[in-house]
């Protein structure tokens, strides 16, 4: 039987806990100063896997917030996975040493194909592919260009050069609170036979539902943000919902 994780999402941007919509940074709610007290407050609540991007590091095109990244790698006792400006194999070995269990490569799994390729032959399952899409198509530099690259074609291509994880973001669907994209994730599982997890517009616990229903087909997990931060979704009752 596979497992359905969710992954509660903490995006750090000038050192606190934000969330923008559809990844506007003209658009931001602050939702806590402190990251890893929030960070703390998931595992508390029964969270498994903690979900941390670093907003200014995708910004910059290489991490920013580290020491925070950090602090909260070492201050819970759950599993961290990170995204945000991972360019070169130094930062990705930065982050890794400071404790986080995966890194999420996205820009670069399209942009820098020799970069991607040489980080997941070196860590392999440590790494997750995060592709986000806007009509199927990939998006890249924070959503701000999209591609003329199909994103099944590149789930199925990364794939074979060893990705185990992809995380998958409608762009449309991202912080609009309107459900995700079932068959857009399913899709993604589909074309790379591996795990998919979905990332943009879980809105009520039903939506966990609706995805986890799909575990033995390849979704493996659902990252909520802003559901969990407006108390639409309670983590400890989806928790056992989904038990």
């Amino acid at each position: 039987m596979s497992s359905f994780i969710i992954y509660p999402a903490i995006d750090i941007r000038n050192g606190k806990c934000v969330r923008l919509l559809q990844g506007d940074y003209n658009q931001e709610t602050v939702y806590g100063d402190s990251p890893l007290d929030m960070a703390k407050s998931w595992e508390e609540q029964g969270g498994e896997f903690i979900h941390l991007v670093d907003l200014d590091g995708a910004k910059a095109g290489h991490p920013v917030n580290v020491d925070i990244i950090g602090s909260i790698a070492a201050g819970v006792n759950v599993p961290v996975q990170v995204g945000g400006g991972l360019r070169t194999l130094e930062d990705v070995e930065k982050l890794l040493s400071l404790g986080v269990s995966r890194v999420i490569i996205g820009t670069a799994a399209i942009n820098d194909r020799e970069f991607t390729e040489t980080v997941l032959a070196k860590y392999g399952d440590k790494v997750a592919i995060g592709i986000d899409a806007r009509d199927g198509y990939v998006a890249t530099h924070g959503w701000l260009n999209t591609s003329e690259v199909l994103a099944t074609d590149l789930a199925k291509e990364l794939a074979s050069k060893g990705a185990e994880t992809f995380i998958y973001t409608d762009i449309s669907r991202d912080g609009m609170m309107q459900g995700p994209n079932v068959e857009g994730i399913l899709a993604m599982a589909q074309a790379s036979g591996k795990s998919v997890i979905a990332s943009g517009g879980v809105t009520v616990q039903d939506d966990l539902l609706r995805l986890s229903a799909h575990k033995n087909s390849g979704i493996g997990g659902a990252i909520v943000g802003k559901a969990l931060y407006t108390g639409n979704i309670k983590l400890a009752e989806a928790l056992a919902a989904l038990k």
